[in-house]
């Protein structure tokens, strides 16, 4: 014990000695060696696993596109399956090279999920909101309720959806504006992309307008245009007049179009109708309650 200590003091005596030996006794041959070994196994894994991401993406695509040939099933449909399967494979694929790469750099990973299983139980309550994202993601995907490139609503949002998955749906606003939704958070999802819209057109008359002309207008414009529409895909049936309150009545069209195309539809057809009242010689009322004909 006392040879022990003189040994220390005198180290400490001479720290320069004492760092040079110290330093000699390192096997830095052997340490390098050793980095360099667990460089190539990390490499050669990350080789793999770039292989196995690249067949399996390979793979993924071959499947859809033979599917979608055979079954001819929904664009939107398998768009939707192609990126979920895609997202999953991904995520497997990135656990098992963490998982390998944590290994070879000699973490134990046993013993961290034995602890992760205790902090997991302590943060259980706060995951109550994950799992509810996870759980209805997973019943959106299996009702078939969205598919990507489906206009919907969703919590008060319309748009485009460009991605779903068991987390979040990804929405695109009109004006361009990208929203991440929680699954947890969606209750409501009207779908405006599973069947034909609906195109309701109102303009304003004056009370005494003739109302025999302006049903004749309306129907010269349907003739010569509805035919050259494809996206219709119900023919307006008749001219009707519906009271709009302050005095004032108003031609009344509805038609159907496809999904998507309502807008342009709706907006097209009443610039073709107001021009041709107009050439008819018929005065519209300039705002609501502009009930006297100039």
């Amino acid at each position: 014990m006392i040879e022990s200590l003189d040994a220390i003091t005198e180290g400490m005596d001479d720290p320069a000695g004492f760092f040079e030996e110290l330093w000699s006794s390192i096997q830095w041959q052997q340490i390098a060696l050793s980095i360099l070994v667990v460089f190539f196994q990390i490499l050669f894994a990350l080789i793999v696993f770039l292989i196995i991401r690249k067949l399996g993406h390979y793979f993924i695509e071959v499947v859809f596109k033979r599917y979608m040939k055979e079954k001819k099933t929904v664009p939107n449909r398998l768009n939707t399956l192609y990126r979920l399967s895609k997202n999953s494979l991904n995520g497997l694929l990135y656990f098992f090279l963490v998982y390998t790469v944590l290994e070879l750099l000699g973490i134990p990973v046993g013993t961290l999920v034995a602890s992760a299983g205790v902090v997991g139980l302590a943060l259980s309550l706060g995951a109550q909101g994950f799992v509810s994202d996870i759980v209805n993601g997973f019943m959106i995907l299996l009702e078939k309720q969205i598919d990507v490139g489906d206009v919907v609503q969703l919590s008060g949002i319309m748009g485009t959806v460009e991605d779903v998955n068991l987390k979040t749906t990804k929405v695109k606003d009109f004006d361009g504006t990208t929203h991440f939704i929680p699954n947890r958070s969606i209750t409501i999802i009207s779908n405006r992309s599973r069947s034909d819209m609906r195109v309701l057109l109102q303009i304003r008359l004056f009370p005494q307008t003739d109302l025999h002309l302006v049903r004749k207008v309306l129907e010269e414009v349907n003739a010569t245009w509805i035919p050259q529409r494809q996206e219709i895909t119900v023919e307006p049936t008749e001219i009707s007049f519906v009271p709009v309150g302050s005095g004032q009545i108003a031609s009344q069209v509805i038609m159907y179009t496809e999904s998507g195309s309502e807008f342009a539809m709706r907006n097209f057809f009443y610039e073709k109708y107001v021009d041709a009242l107009r050439e008819a010689g018929i005065d519209l009322p300039k705002i609501n309650l502009d009930l006297q004909q100039a």
